[in-house]
């Protein structure tokens, strides 16, 4: 057998959702083979799996290489009984070599761009398509090909094996030799503070793999944390003390129905004489002047009125806004597409509340990975500390309070540190050094920093409007999938206004963001 085949690319897929077994199993050899193999088909037709494939997943002698195999092995043991054993997590070799430059984190698709200059399509329409159809169809096939060669393409990379891997030496057996380069990480789950070498300046890196499962899987449900009963939800959140839909109306000069609002706005008309007052209840005001816009017809979203209940459990009190698409990213589209615009805020209640922004951390992580948008690591700090100056702040007030107590190597040490800084060594450290030395500001500001959101939104607007609509289906899907509401208001939809948009805008609207 020819060495390569000791090395298997490997990876799965499931749906993305609903939790599902896994439904697709890819394995791959250095030379670009690769196997896709419908789990579900044969668990359906209650057909057993081919010996031979049960015997090379359970092989000790045959690694199988990815990002996540070993929780991917988890998930084969409990959805099909089988054992994936002899894994190693690409993450670990990645932060093992030095030499690596890794730019955009540690995901596949992050890999595969940094390390073999290769771009893996990882959209969400590819990702959440159908894994359970009774065919697949190319485009779902080449993408879970993709998967599986570019794992065994990355392993012998990092390994410095860019061709044809070399002939072990005599009396060396093949997997001997590349097992040894994995020494300390067959089977070992991932965890993203590896302490393992190489992995000074990369550990800060973010990949969380563990009861959630890493966004470039991106098919994992996360438990519900409503049902934690030791941890209650929406604890300390403060909650609306008065209605947020009073349910007025604005009708224009010829009586058609303009919109709903509050009745402080409606108000305004009235105390302004722009406006007269047409019913108390329902409270109705008319304009006295032709507003700049009419709604396309009266099944319009915003001439609905809305019940304030939690549109997720139907609860009908302490409940608070919800940013269905998140600020971070809403903040930063263009003033078409946020202006006037209460679509994507809803009610909910405090636990429900608590339970969706759990959610969509899962989901903020996903993009981070997806488009290089990293979230609480050096990338996406504003102010980073100055490890130098932190020193020299240290020593200083180290000093001042030691009052004497102090050995005089410690305190020649410390002096010395100061003296660096401030003199190049070349003159004595005085009392006015000294504080100023502690007192010196030990931050920095981070000249390559950019929001996650507004990095996450750049992407998207390389495509014009049709991107930024699609992060819009994103966020809502994501609530609807993730949060199951049952008291939606009327009309509310996942592609609400993109119509109008291209109507109004056409596809080539020239994106000014914020």
């Amino acid at each position: 057998m020819h060495q390569n085949c000791f090395i298997l690319g490997a990876d799965c897929s499931w749906q993305l959702s609903k939790a599902s077994a896994v439904s697709l199993l890819q394995l791959a050899t250095f030379s670009g083979r690769c196997v896709l193999v419908r789990l579900l088909t044969f668990r359906n037709a209650q057909l057993p799996l081919p010996e031979g494939l049960v015997g090379v997943l359970s092989d000790p002698r045959v690694l199988k290489v990815g990002v996540g195999c070993y929780e991917d092995g988890k998930r084969l043991t409990h959805d099909h009984g089988l054992t994936l054993s002899c894994t190693v997590d690409l993450r670990y070799l990645a932060l093992r070599q030095r030499q690596a430059v890794l730019n955009n984190g540690l995901s596949l698709k992050s890999l595969a761009a940094d390390l073999l200059n290769i771009t893996l399509d990882k959209s969400l329409e590819l990702r959440c398509s159908d894994w359970e159809a009774d065919v697949l169809t190319q485009e779902q096939m080449v993408y879970a090909a993709h998967d599986a060669q570019i794992s065994v393409a990355l392993f012998f990379h990092l390994l410095g094996m860019n061709t044809e891997p070399r002939l072990p030496a005599e009396g060396e057996s093949v997997f001997v030799q590349l097992a040894s380069c994995c020494q300390g990480l067959v089977d070992v789950p991932f965890r993203a503070r590896y302490n393992g070498e190489g992995e000074e300046g990369e550990r800060r890196r973010r990949s969380r793999k563990s009861t959630v499962e890493s966004p470039e899987s991106g098919d994992q449900q996360v438990p519900d944390p409503r049902r934690n009963k030791r941890k209650p939800l929406g604890v300390g959140y403060s909650a609306r003390k008065s209605p947020l839909y009073d349910n007025c109306f604005l009708h224009a000069p010829d009586g058609q129905p303009l919109c709903t609002c509050d009745k402080k706005k409606a108000k305004w008309y009235l105390e302004k004489g722009i406006g007269e007052l047409v019913s108390d209840d329902p409270f109705v005001v008319r304009l006295l002047f032709e507003p700049s816009g009419r709604p396309d017809s009266q099944k319009d979203y915003y001439l609905t009125a809305k019940e304030n209940v939690c549109v997720v459990c139907g609860k009908a009190d302490s409940y608070i806004r919800k940013n269905i698409v998140p600020h971070e990213y809403r903040r930063h589209f263009p003033a078409e597409m946020k202006d006037h615009n209460s679509h994507d805020i809803l009610l909910l209640c405090t636990s429900c509340h608590a339970a969706s922004n759990v959610h969509d951390g899962v989901l903020k992580q996903r993009l981070a990975e997806e488009h290089s948008a990293p979230q609480g690591c050096e990338e996406g700090i504003r102010l980073l500390e100055d490890a130098d100056r932190r020193r020299v702040r240290s020593a200083a007030r180290a000093l001042l309070s030691a009052s004497g107590g102090m050995p005089q190597s410690r305190k020649e040490e410390l002096l010395s540190v100061i003296q660096s800084f401030f003199c190049n060594g070349q003159q004595e450290v005085t009392q006015d050094m000294l504080q100023r030395a502690a007192a010196l500001e030990t931050r920095i500001f981070n000249e390559s920093y950019v929001p996650h959101g507004l990095k996450v939104v750049q992407v998207y607007a390389e495509r014009s409007l049709r991107g930024l609509m699609e992060l819009e289906c994103c966020w809502r899907q994501h609530f609807l999938t993730s949060m199951q509401p049952r008291h939606l208001p009327p009309l509310w939809s996942v592609n609400h206004n993109h119509d109008k948009y291209l109507r109004k805008y056409g596809e080539d609207l020239q994106i000014q963001l914020n």
